[in-house]
């Protein structure tokens, strides 16, 4: 069975009360471009053109979506300011679909005897911690046994969270303590899967943008170790960004992408945000499929991204 299929359908109302204010800030701004306009021309383009920057969607997507519904605009001639919205709306959509997540799927439990293994990755106070654990929770409830490793061995807090965070949801953890080897830390915890016949887990890492040389050179080192445990691992290098702070996750994201090779995002603290453009941005931007999303402070909070559920909830159905 898939990875992706354990978890269940979330539901539409926790996205939609997580998207509002994305949304409210959206067609408030879009109203006021259109009124008293009939027509899509050059001064609505312009508006949308900022409208879209400011909600954090990004200067180069933002073009990319402003060129195509330009080339729209001219092959249909007219398009009145009423079907903005709709076109929009498409566009968007399309973008979506381009980096839908279809390249994480092919996981199976049932064939494979060795744990699927995740690498988290991020800087701190974007919930790193706080996805893991949302993540074993998720695991655990779809019948899953899971082993965390507490591989950010810089900092006291890190290993305490984490340890809390194994407690209260009811899974193992391994740890070394401050100042060990990450790498040794990740061996241990591969071992201590496969020992017990794990199905999952989920390795921690230092929350920290140092410069691009190390951050490399420590992470290699962690993949390196897994791989001669698992190999193939780690199957999952999720890098987990703050939503909230709009254009510096994307350049978060351009560090870490540059450091090792990410194929899955988180974006978090999605509800408490205007900002939430940026999935749109970040999604085009570096053609990594954003898997998850975070909604808010429950366990049941992290939802697994779906383009057409998110579109239907910024827009409306």
């Amino acid at each position: 069975m898939g990875i992706l299929s354990f978890f269940s359908k979330e539901k539409k109302e926790v996205l939609d009360k997580g998207l509002e204010k994305t949304k409210t800030n959206l067609f408030a701004q879009l109203t006021k471009a259109v009124v008293g306009k009939s027509k899509v021309d050059d001064d609505v383009l312009d508006d949308l053109e900022e409208i879209l920057i400011m909600a954090d969607v990004g200067v180069s997507t933002t073009l990319k979506i402003i060129e195509r519904i330009e080339k729209r605009v001219s092959k249909d001639k007219y398009l009145g300011t009423g079907e903005l919205n709709r076109i929009l709306r498409e566009e968007i959509s399309l973008l979506l679909e381009e980096t839908e997540n279809t390249n994480l799927k092919g996981f199976d439990f049932e064939k494979q005897s060795d744990p699927y293994v995740i690498l988290v990755v991020g800087v701190n106070g974007v919930g790193k911690t706080t996805t893991i654990g949302k993540l074993a929770y998720q695991f655990k409830q779809a019948g899953k046994s899971v082993v965390l490793g507490a591989c950010d061995t810089f900092r006291a807090a890190a290993v305490d969270q984490l340890t809390i965070w194994s407690k209260r949801v009811g899974v193992s953890i391994v740890s070394q303590g401050m100042g060990v080897d990450p790498a040794s830390v990740a061996f241990d915890a591969l071992q201590s899967a496969k020992a017990k016949n794990a199905d999952v887990v989920i390795i921690d890492t230092a929350g920290r943008l140092h410069n691009k040389v190390n951050l490399m050179n420590e992470l290699s080192k962690i993949k390196k170790v897994m791989d001669r445990v698992v190999p193939g691992a780690p199957h999952e290098i999720l890098l987990v960004l703050d939503a909230s702070t709009g254009q510096n996750a994307i350049e978060q994201a351009k560090q870490f992408t540059a450091a090792t090779d990410v194929n899955a995002l988180a974006l978090t603290k999605l509800d408490g945000t205007a900002k939430g453009g940026v999935v749109i941005g970040i999604s085009d931007q570096f053609k990594i499929p954003v898997k998850y999303i975070g909604l808010g402070e429950q366990m049941t909070d992290l939802q697994l991204f779906r383009r057409k559920e998110f579109v239907d909830s910024l827009f409306g159905e």
